[in-house]
């Protein structure tokens, strides 16, 4: 009769290997002669190495589970070593259990790998991140060597196998301790991992397969931009080791500051200062704006603090239709030197609109006063 490995580790039929992993390690601490002297452990111990090694191949559960025994003779293993011939060591692949695959190789890596992605600043005035432009960019990237391709290798000549890990791109170490061998496994120091050494290097690039130059690269900025934001350049950053793939190139924006317009999202704010008279009156001024000379008209009246819209003199939308609006701030300049003759007007004036001894009052509170004063009369 075929043995119940799964009653071995204590489990049910159907476990997850996860289940069987936490069992045979809780089971393996407990059972390992190096640190249980009973003459009975050791026997249980190969026991539950056996279940364990039955279990976790996927081949040997599956005879298993149809019933079978897969260290039979002609069933998956050599009979009297449950280990299909590998050898246990003790302990040995117990820290494949603990450890998750300690002897287990992962392969060489290529040589080839992706770039980094590269970033450069590029100031630009409001005008042209209002409108876009095209603006040539200069930068310093790795790029792919011309006189290897990539390769790295000198002309004629091929990489070869690593000797050091014999094309694995791993070594492994073993050593012993109280729970047996304990195989260690860490990238080949000779080549990096690759599996491959290059023995005559290319002479230009060294047998990094790129080298690094300047070179000038147009960026069109589109409309509607705005300080710090970035432009993707697919393909533009930096070469990868052994030609790899190049990364982005990601230029960011910088606004320089505008002598008379500041930028609120799409919206664009400048200030004006107006003569007492002017504002009073009112005038047509000539603002300069980004798009030409317009015309603002000031009506009679109009108070320090007011603001004018100009509506679609501002920036455009960047991922939107239509343009953002001017906002004018007004200021009214009160004039601080006189001379006889305009004193002289601006009393008159003051008399005639009853302002020559006007009446104060805390702003905000001069009517609820007075309507009280005339409830009480």
């Amino acid at each position: 009769m075929a043995t119940d490995y799964y009653g071995v580790l204590g489990l049910s039929h159907g476990a997850t290997d996860n289940e069987i992993k936490k069992a045979y390690r809780r089971l393996a601490r407990d059972l390992h002669p190096d640190v249980n002297p009973d003459p009975g452990a050791k026997e249980r111990f190969q026991e539950v190495s056996k279940a364990y090694q039955a279990l976790t191949d996927p081949e040997k559960r599956r005879i298993v589970d149809l019933g079978g025994d897969p260290f039979d003779n002609g069933a998956g293993g050599a009979a009297g070593n449950p280990f299909g011939g590998a050898g246990f060591g003790g302990l040995g692949d117990i820290m494949d259990a603990f450890f998750g695959g300690g002897g287990a190789t992962r392969g060489p890596r290529s040589r080839v790998r992706a770039g980094g992605d590269a970033l450069i600043r590029v100031d630009l005035d409001l005008d042209e991140t209002v409108f876009g432009t095209t603006k040539d960019i200069t930068v310093d990237t790795a790029v792919l060597c011309d006189a290897c391709t990539g390769a790295g290798t000198a002309p004629g000549t091929h990489p070869t196998t690593c000797t050091t890990c014999s094309g694995r791109g791993e070594v492994q170490s073993v050593q012993r301790s109280f729970l047996g061998q304990v195989v260690s496994t860490r990238t080949c120091p000779t080549c990096a991992g690759t599996g491959q050494v290059i023995p005559e290097p290319c002479m230009k690039c060294g047998g990094d397969g790129r080298v690094r130059a300047r070179r000038t690269i147009p960026v069109k900025v589109p409309a509607g931009v705005e300080d710090g934001m970035r432009i993707r350049l697919t393909g533009h950053g930096e070469v990868g080791p052994g030609g790899g793939p190049a990364g982005d190139l990601y230029v960011e924006i910088v606004e320089r500051p505008h002598p008379v317009f500041t930028r609120d999202g799409e919206d664009l704010h400048c200030r004006v200062t107006l003569p007492m008279t002017a504002a009073a009156l009112g005038t047509t001024l000539t603002l300069e704006t980004l798009d030409g000379e317009e015309e603002v008209d000031i009506r009679p009246g109009t108070q320090s603090g007011s603001v004018l819209t100009m509506r679609a003199k501002g920036a455009p939308r960047l991922r939107a239709t239509g343009r953002g609006n001017l906002l004018v701030h007004v200021e009214v300049e009160t004039p601080t030197r006189l001379d006889a003759e305009q004193e002289k007007l601006l009393r008159e004036l003051a008399a005639l609109r009853g302002e020559d001894r006007p009446a104060s009052s805390p702003e905000g509170h001069g009517g609820l006063f007075s309507k009280l004063r005339d409830a009480l009369k």
